[in-house]
């Protein structure tokens, strides 16, 4: 927010999540009243009965900042999620997809387990395993199909990370330590519950989220499901979105340590003026 007002611009959401409408205390999505006079976009634009498409996302998404920036804005792009970034900033071109080779994964997955099938995945490819989530029967699946299609392991079909980003993006990331770190997840966790996450979860069943789905296995929303299903106690349910928490945060470190754009800044510091710092360096640089 302290970047777009000092530059004008305008925040693109790239946080996959975050695109859900409804899906706000558990993503701690900024409300309208905290945006202020910050235009917002790819925030809220997808049910939570529709699956997320990083394809789709980048389509819109590179449309949307093309324009802020063919009016002469500068575009902030905020977020962490891994792949979502990527395709945003890098001209990916997806791998082909076969519906038979997809079938196939998708009978062997209810033949074993979801579990199982990740182990499988973790054999073949564990780079693509460390990113992808233990219980995320989508992505696994597709990750097999992309590996058995091209021959190649899943991240082969990325773009390279040497390249410069599309549109010259300065990239900037929050490090931290774990020390700093993990209070924080679990003071943010137990105040999300406080808030009344339980209830927003709760509306959007309404709404026709399920387990089963994009949204219903983000953290946080696929332990109170479980909670709600009888599954879980609140405890176990507070106490397992914390864990998950912490595990996206390794996976995160583990995909964005790789990229050797990315200028990292301390989060526990003074992040406004450490991320002019970048922009400034760079500005003189060139």
């Amino acid at each position: 927010m302290a970047l777009a007002r000092e530059f004008g611009g305008e925040v693109v959401n790239v946080d996959s999540m975050q695109l859900y409408r409804g899906m706000d205390i558990g993503t701690a999505k900024l409300s309208v009243a905290e945006r202020g006079s910050i235009v917002h976009h790819q925030l809220d634009v997808l049910d939570v009965t529709t699956p997320a498409s990083v394809a789709r996302y980048q389509q819109e998404a590179v449309a949307t900042t093309d324009e802020i920036l063919q009016r002469g804005v500068r575009p902030i792009l905020v977020g962490g999620s891994m792949l979502y970034v990527q395709s945003l900033i890098d001209d990916w071109q997806f791998p082909p997809t076969d519906a038979q080779v997809r079938a196939k994964y998708e009978a062997r997955q209810r033949e074993i387990g979801q579990e199982a099938l990740h182990d499988e995945l973790a054999k073949v490819d564990p780079d693509a395993a460390a990113i992808i989530e233990r219980l995320d029967p989508r992505r696994t699946v597709r990750a097999l199909e992309v590996i058995e299609l091209t021959g190649r392991p899943f991240a082969a079909s990325q773009p390279p990370i040497n390249q410069p980003p599309r549109w010259n993006t300065v990239l900037v990331g929050l490090r931290t330590t774990a020390e700093w770190l993990n209070p924080r997840i679990e003071q943010r966790t137990k105040l999300m519950f406080e808030q009344g996450f339980v209830g927003e979860v709760e509306a959007l069943v309404q709404q026709g989220l399920v387990a089963d789905s994009t949204a219903g296995r983000a953290i946080g929303y696929a332990q109170v499901l479980r909670y709600l299903a009888g599954e879980l106690t609140l405890e176990e349910a507070i106490e397992q979105t914390i864990l998950g928490t912490r595990r996206y945060v390794r996976r995160q470190r583990s995909w964005f340590n790789r990229d050797p754009r990315i200028h990292w800044i301390d989060a526990s510091g003074d992040t406004f003026s450490q991320a002019m710092d970048v922009v400034k360096s760079l500005e003189v640089a060139h």
